[in-house]
């Protein structure tokens, strides 16, 4: 498989690795300073793109993507709110894509555990969730789209709670929001904790990434995953095929 790299820095790197190691080829490595080359013939023939870009730059290297008939996998965060806009220009196109706030299978696990424990906790009433997330400090946006995504799924499992927010030092936010707190520390790769707290316990659930080969590696296998499988889809569809569990 031919995969052209767009985004060539850290995660560029670890996924060209993992690639590699799974006999892939890159055809083509786009960053800031070459973006002429999606009109090149190398990124044209390319049977799929890996996208981890910037939030800036996130929406119109996917749209390159499916304009120029490549399919696209993005694990950009910090343009959620444009994805709509992207997905409608996939279908006009009739092209192929998956987007998601997280490629790592240990964090799409973790996400099944969080919608299915935030159903159990609709009955309880007693139980208010709260969610901190640490990543390194070089991350641009936050909270992240992995807690965004967490706290999505929350919301609608939860009767009681209808947003998130992330609170100003010192203010509590109010019931029937969830409070997201972000740290940006060191080169910690992620942190997810997701507490619910009630007058006698604490239950708590936290993923932790190790390092970035965890992202990497699910972005490879949605890669791998999309060339076989038209359309518009999500990690939950790639992991629900490969494994036979339903993680939607």
């Amino acid at each position: 498989m031919k995969i052209a790299l767009i985004g060539y820095g850290k995660m560029g790197h670890i996924i060209e690795e993992i690639a590699a190691g799974r006999g892939h080829e890159v055809s083509v490595r786009i960053d800031k300073d070459n973006r002429d080359d999606f009109d090149s013939e190398a990124f044209r023939l390319s049977d799929v793109a890996i996208e981890f870009s910037t939030p800036a730059t996130g929406f119109d290297n996917v749209v390159r993507c499916l304009r120029e008939g490549v399919p696209v996998v993005s694990g950009t965060t910090g343009w959620n709110d444009r994805l709509p806009e992207a997905q409608k220009i996939c279908r006009e196109l009739d092209g192929s894509m998956i987007w998601a706030s997280n490629f790592s299978v240990g964090v799409n696990i973790f996400m099944a555990v969080n919608r299915q424990l935030a159903r159990i906790m609709n009955a309880f009433p007693e139980y208010r969730p709260r969610m901190v997330e640490t990543h390194h400090v070089h991350k641009l946006d936050h909270p992240s789209g992995t807690a965004v995504t967490l706290a999505e799924q929350i919301v609608a499992a939860t009767d009681r709670i209808s947003s998130w927010a992330e609170p100003t030092a010192g203010e509590c936010t109010p019931d029937g929001v969830l409070p997201i707190d972000h740290i940006r520390s060191g080169e910690v790769p992620g942190i997810h904790t997701i507490t619910w707290d009630s007058p006698a316990d604490d239950i708590t659930i936290t993923h932790s990434a190790k390092n970035r080969s965890g992202f990497a590696t699910g972005a490879v296998i949605a890669a791998e995953w999309l060339v076989n499988n038209h359309g518009i889809h999500s990690m939950q569809d790639v992991l629900s095929d490969i494994s036979g569990y339903d993680f939607r």
